[in-house]
């Protein structure tokens, strides 16, 4: 395959995955934006391995062949439910990536550096790079070169580490509440600070001593991070983990010399970046505080809850429904992890068949991932046009006679706007409480993933309906009139 062949298959790869991420913006599309992802990713395989100058046939296939099964029997074994610790757990793949690549280019450079002038002509690929590189008689390529490798290992390293704790956190191997050494910030920024200064002197000439310092540096700085981030905010976590992989992904792409990877990268790091924003911007956190691992935690004791909470069975709970005539239903994690989603979509049926008017409140952040309650909505077959977004239905619930919250906490938590010391204080959440009857279906009485405890359950107007949701979900359905 000739250069010429590359670069336009390179093109027409760049403009999917443009396509792609521009599809993923609505429901409708997003299949077949999906299909764009993949033909651009297979388009760019295919002339990256059958490109000019690739060698080491045998490797390459084997490594494909193991990833491709590898990746089709995860994908097949993952429910829904463990898919945002799966995405951190990739993010950490592509990390590790962007410092072995690193490494090798220095130790190619190193390589190269010791052969005659014969010699380098002869050599091909990535090698070749590098030959080309150390013929500058300025020196300038080399130097660049090595500040590529420099911020790819370490944003490599930070995702990394970053991601293989947030796979923990999701996945409950790791405490979800956000943890911090003593001096946490001041730790984070001597990292960093003497990250830069081994810049410096790898830049004029350290070996990769000082490239290995940074690295376990780096290390530290991505494990800091995220134990320092609350369990509520996880969502948030994995949007900015994706957006690191990105960048990451495109100081490979520098590295190698490839510019499908630098596009590639710049897409998913910017994309991430921009999603990052507006979570925050809906959690009303602050951006710069997320990328530095600055909140999640309590700042003084937090309000006590006064009451009890207050059980009701099925029988009550249809009741309520047959006499509604507007019912919002709030989805949450605790929907994904019981596989509710069907039984919720044919009550939405029987009840808008009834002729009462039923939406579904979608916060930015519910569930462990971006979009999670959309998809599986989406699955179920709930009609798009009733899944509303937080800021097109805050405003409804006074005028709601029912809402029904599955699996949710600290979207719906009142404390987030009426205690100040809460760790989630100030962030935007749906006010179910304002609604005549609210019925919340929870396995039991424990606080949800972030362990904070929510006064909704305690209020005049909410009911627990407690079970097993998909079981709960099922029982009312023969009661729906």
């Amino acid at each position: 395959m000739t250069i010429g062949i590359v670069s336009a298959a390179y093109i027409a790869a760049a403009v999917l995955f443009i396509l792609s991420l521009g599809g993923l913006s609505g429901q409708e599309s997003a299949k077949r934006a999906v299909w764009y992802g993949i033909v651009g990713m297979g388009l760019a395989v295919a002339a990256t391995v059958f490109g000019p100058d690739v060698g080491n046939w045998f490797v390459i296939l084997v490594m494909i062949a193991g990833g491709s099964v590898l990746g089709y029997y995860v994908a097949s074994r993952v429910q829904m439910t463990e898919m945002p610790q799966l995405v951190a757990a990739l993010h950490s793949f592509v990390g590790l990536a962007a410092v072995f690549i690193g490494y090798n280019a220095e130790l190619e450079l190193g390589r190269v550096a010791g052969m005659d002038e014969t010699a380098r002509h002869a050599l091909t690929g990535f090698a070749a790079v590098l030959g080309h590189k150390l013929a500058d008689p300025s020196g300038a390529l080399v130097a660049i070169l090595k500040v590529e490798v420099f911020l790819g290992v370490f944003i490599g390293a930070v995702t990394f580490t970053g991601s293989v704790v947030a796979f923990g956190k999701l996945a409950g191997k790791v405490d979800g509440k956000a943890k911090k050494l003593p001096g946490g910030h001041m730790l984070n920024a001597g990292a960093a600070i003497a990250s830069l200064i081994l810049l410096v002197m790898y830049f004029n000439g350290a070996g990769i001593w000082a490239v290995i310092l940074m690295t376990l540096l780096a290390f530290f700085i991505g494990y800091h991070l995220i134990m320092g981030i609350g369990g509520a905010d996880m969502p948030v976590v994995v949007s900015m983990l994706n957006s690191y992989s990105g960048w990451a992904a495109a100081a490979i792409g520098f590295t190698l010399g490839n510019d499908l990877l630098i596009v590639t990268g710049a897409l998913v790091g910017s994309s991430g970046a921009i999603l990052s924003y507006i979570m925050c911007k809906a959690m009303n956190r602050s951006f710069i505080s997320v990328i530095l691992g600055g909140f999640g935690g309590t700042s003084g004791p937090q309000m006590e809850i006064a009451g009890e909470q207050v059980a009701i069975d099925a029988e009550g709970v249809a009741n309520a429904l047959n006499e509604a005539d507007s019912v919002i239903i709030v989805p949450g994690y605790g929907m994904a992890v019981a596989q509710a989603q069907q039984a919720v979509s044919e009550l939405t049926r029987k009840l808008r068949a009834s002729g009462k008017d039923v939406r579904f409140a979608i916060h930015p952040v519910a569930g462990r991932l971006p979009g999670h309650m959309n998809v599986l909505l989406a699955e179920a077959k709930v009609p798009y046009d009733i899944v509303m977004e937080m800021d097109e239905i805050n405003d409804d619930f006074p005028n709601t006679d029912v809402v029904i919250v599955i699996g949710s906490n600290d979207i719906v938590n009142p404390a987030a706007e009426e205690d100040p010391n809460s760790p989630i204080a100030g962030m935007p959440v749906l006010q179910v409480w304002k609604a005549k009857q609210v019925f919340v279906s929870k396995r039991g009485q424990g606080t949800g993933y972030s362990g904070i405890e929510n006064p909704l359950f305690y209020k005049e107007n909410t009911r627990m309906f407690y079970g097993d949701a998909k079981k709960s979900v099922s029982e009312l359905l023969p009661m729906i009139k």
